[in-house]
């Protein structure tokens, strides 16, 4: 039995004390690496990474510099290094020539570094900049599919020297944060690709809507001169008067195809519901497509309900799925033909409907009808 001043009993408790920190630092990088995998956000992510090096390490402070592809630049992506002026670290460029992380991500090496002094390497600029006193670094190389990111230090070692543990250990540290800190900038480039994708769509979205509003009003104007023109006696100038009311026709087909368009991918899905007249609604589309049914010929009659009844509805896709329904039938009965829209009362709700003397479509089509740009006929025969 060993006794306990013997030299033997001193040794197995000196190796058993550095055999539970070990199993201690594993454990707790195993819980590192499961951190790492659950998050995507970059700023937290270097932060615990940095964290975890100092605890690790029993460092003073820890340091990620990241490379650039674009600008091929290395600069501070956090730092814990002590002190107010610490934060002005985040973005400073660190030279490739001159430096000790630029040593360690051209070579592709850790670096081990007991006195800074005596390093030639050592870019002490940094150091004047912050008010910080750099005494030793360990910095590993971040290595993600054979490519290296970035560098991670640890700095100021409290105990030197630094160990192989020490090495291992960060190594381990950069491996696993170098696949987590990829995976966060990819995230972050996919959200901000995505945020100008928003932006451009917003941007085509407020023109369609702009130039949908501007259009209609000339247009209008277009089509109610030249439908007059067309029941003058000079067949010469109904003949011209003609193409005009189809071309002005086909314009406000376009519009209103931009218009659904624009609603269907904005996302604007959303209902203000609230008590409308019904008469006036109809009053209001009746208004907005008369002189498409008069450019057609057609006769359009209005079976508008009594004054007093009142739907809940949102009177703007309320007033645009009806607007739309008839434009279709007047757009696809041929000229002269007849579209009614009527209105009836059944057990508290209220029915509208819209007939016309066109073609129409089997019952096998009414599943695709509402489908975009879907048409019965093929608009490549017309």
């Amino acid at each position: 039995m060993l006794q306990p001043d013997s030299s033997g009993f001193i040794q197995v408790t000196s190796d058993h004390a550095a055999l539970e920190r070990k199993v201690r630092i594993l454990t707790r990088l195993t819980e590192i690496s499961a951190v790492l995998n659950s998050t995507l956000k970059l700023k937290p992510l270097l932060s615990y990474i940095m964290d975890a090096t100092v605890e690790i390490t029993d460092s003073e402070a820890a340091s990620v510099l990241l490379w650039d592809h674009k600008t091929d630049e290395l600069r501070f992506a956090a730092t814990t290094t002590p002190g107010e002026k610490s934060v002005e670290l985040v973005g400073k460029k660190v030279p490739l020539e001159g430096s000790i992380a630029g040593t360690v991500l051209r070579e592709n090496r850790l670096a081990i570094v007991e006195n800074v002094r005596n390093d030639p390497r050592h870019y002490s600029k940094v150091d004047k900049e912050i008010e910080f006193e750099t005494r030793s670094i360990l910095a590993v190389p971040m290595t993600s599919k054979n490519r290296v990111i970035g560098v991670l230090e640890a700095v100021n070692k409290r105990e030197l020297p630094w160990t192989q543990d020490d090495c291992n250990y960060v190594g381990i540290l950069a491996a696993q944060a170098a696949v987590a800190i990829e995976s966060a900038q990819l995230v972050t480039q996919l959200q901000k690709a995505n945020e100008e994708l928003n932006q451009l769509d917003k941007l085509k979205n407020d023109f369609i809507a702009i130039a949908s509003h501007e259009l209609r009003t000339p247009l209008g104007v277009i089509l109610g001169y030249a439908s007059f023109l067309q029941e003058t006696s000079d067949s010469h100038v109904s003949e011209h008067a003609s193409k005009v009311v189809n071309s002005a026709m086909q314009l406000r087909r376009i519009i209103e195809d931009l218009t659904n368009l624009r609603y269907l991918q904005s996302n604007e899905g959303d209902l203000h519901r609230d008590r409308v007249s019904l008469s006036e609604l109809l009053r209001d589309v009746e208004h907005d497509i008369t002189s498409l049914a008069v450019a057609k010929k057609h006769h359009l009659r209005f079976l508008s309900p009594p004054a007093q009844t009142l739907v809940y509805a949102d009177r703007i896709r309320m007033g645009m799925a009806i607007t739309n329904v008839v434009n279709n039938a007047i757009r696809f009965t041929p000229d002269g033909g007849t579209i009614t829209v009527n209105c009836e009362e059944r057990n508290g709700h209220v029915i509208v409907s819209i007939t016309d003397t066109g073609v129409g479509f089997t019952r096998d089509q009414a599943d695709r009808i509402f489908e975009k740009f879907y048409q019965v006929e093929d608009h490549m025969t017309r």
